[in-house]
């Protein structure tokens, strides 16, 4: 009674107060109002302090009920999840966890090892770490044995995880190249077809594929066959001089004679049967040792100079010495038979008869062919000693510039320096010089070829300066020009 007296007492007084201010009298208060109204404050500010002492205290007792702003802590768990999930994409790990048997927190940042069980804890929310039971750690290991993949599921991806992904990927990469290489080879084979199949319907059609050796058997036999007419012996002959060109053909040709067929075939009465075998045989002479010496032993060159010495067509004229030209070059036992078989008689009348110009200029150029071709291999010998004795005897025993000088050959070329192309002027000055020591007295006492080379060298001064005018410093015509002067200081 005595609280609720006071109280309406206190609740009286506190509005005698206000109402006296409001009226502008004097207040007036008992002892006790006064002392309560002085206190008020005091406790106020108790009050505060022992609710924000109860909030400190509940803070740090439990951080659920902390009073937080929701926006800040929203913001500040955004960047801390950021913040672990860049260290967990870290190629590096700084520190390797080791579970054990029973069920640890793991922390950000730490590697779990291959084989380890990983689960989200719902209660706490933080990732625990334990390891297999030994019978499924068997299990896996067995089956990793085997190849087989360890499928883990894990949220946790250490660097050799990454660089095995990266792997899988180069792999996926290279199947799919693979693939496109399948399809481009399937397209090409849509455009080719097999050998095998090309055959069955080869034979379908009654066509039979022939190797080289087997067309020229069949070709040979076409010419040497007494039923065949002339048109197919000339066209089985030039078809034959195709194949004769590669090396190893005309050796084969050997093998079942018939390079003798043809050789026999220069007997022929027919001028263009001559002409034909003459082609083929020019042909499988050329660079070809071997038979070039089965040609010797088979007579093909005393049959040759038989048709360069009667009177034959220019164009069987032209094959023959084309396979004489062959069957010399670089072939020093066929070069003595040509001499004692008198082959620089038979050229000489070949180059002076009429109307057989075009062949002299290529009795020249064989001519001086022969000459250099002793001089280098007597000089290649002397150097390197590479050549054998036996083949450097035979160069030795072909004594062909003194034959060339006996049988008037000196003369026969210094004439051929008039003909009126260049290059045949060209090839007989060539030969010329190759002559000099042999033919110095009769080139010095030819009052004809000293006009002939003077008539030349004006010719072709003309020529030369023109040349030099377009540019051309060493044209040809003064090539030309400097042989010519060549001469003319030797024979002074």
């Amino acid at each position: 009674m005595r609280n609720a007296s006071q109280r309406n007492f206190s609740y009286m007084s506190a509005r005698q107060v206000f109402e006296d201010s409001d009226t502008k009298r004097p207040l007036t208060m008992p002892h006790q109002g006064l002392l309560l109204f002085r206190m008020a404050p005091l406790c106020m500010l108790l009050g505060m302090l022992m609710v924000s002492c109860f909030n400190f205290c509940l803070c740090h007792k439990n951080s659920e009920f902390a009073l937080t702003n929701p926006e800040k802590s929203s913001t500040k768990e955004t960047e801390r999840k950021e913040t672990i999930a860049e260290e967990e994409l870290e190629p590096k790990i700084l520190e390797v966890f080791h579970p054990t048997h029973e069920w640890q927190a793991l922390r950000p940042g730490q590697a779990v090892p291959a084989g380890s069980h990983v689960r989200l804890n719902l209660q706490t929310g933080a990732r625990e770490v334990k390891l297999q039971d030994e019978d499924k750690f068997q299990t896996n290991l067995k089956g990793s044995k085997k190849g087989k993949r360890l499928d883990i599921n894990t949220n946790t991806y250490t660097s050799q995880d990454l660089k095995d992904a990266l792997a899988k990927f180069k792999e996926g990469a290279e199947m799919e190249n693979s693939k496109e290489d399948q399809e481009r080879q399937a397209k090409v084979k849509q455009l080719f077809r097999p050998i095998e199949e090309l055959k069955k319907d080869f034979e379908e059609l009654n066509v039979v594929i022939e190797t080289d050796m087997q067309i020229m058997v069949r070709l040979i036999n076409k010419f040497n066959s007494s039923s065949s007419s002339l048109e197919e012996k000339i066209a089985a002959l030039f078809d034959l001089e195709y194949y004769v060109h590669q090396m190893d053909n005309a050796q084969d040709l050997l093998s079942f004679g018939g390079l003798q067929v043809v050789i026999n075939g220069l007997n022929s009465t027919e001028p263009l049967v001559k002409e034909y075998a003459a082609f083929v045989l020019g042909a499988a002479f050329s660079s070809n040792p071997k038979v070039q010496v089965e040609a010797i032993e088979g007579g093909a060159l005393q049959k040759l100079l038989v048709i360069l010495a009667t009177e034959q067509p220019l164009t069987t004229k032209k094959k023959a010495l084309f396979a004489l030209c062959s069957l010399l070059r670089h072939f020093p036992y066929a070069q003595q038979q040509f001499l004692k078989l008198g082959g620089l008689q038979v050229l000489r009348s070949l180059v002076q008869e009429k109307g057989m110009e075009v062949l002299a200029v290529r009795v020249v150029t064989l001519l001086y062919d022969l000459v250099t071709e002793k001089m280098f291999a007597e000089e290649d010998a002397e150097l390197t000693q590479d050549m054998s004795p036996e083949r450097l005897q035979q160069y030795r025993q072909v004594h062909l510039l003194p034959s060339l000088q006996e049988q008037g050959w000196c003369e026969i070329t210094a004439h051929l320096l008039a003909l009126p192309e260049h290059d045949a002027r060209e090839k007989v000055l060539q030969t010329l010089g190759a002559l000099l020591a042999t033919c110095w007295d009769r080139f010095h006492q030819d009052t004809q070829l000293h006009k002939t080379l003077g008539t030349l060298q004006a010719e072709y001064q003309a020529l030369a300066a023109l040349e030099l005018q377009e540019g051309e410093d060493e044209g040809y015509f003064q090539e030309l020009l400097d042989s010519i002067n060549s001469l003319l200081m030797e024979l002074r």
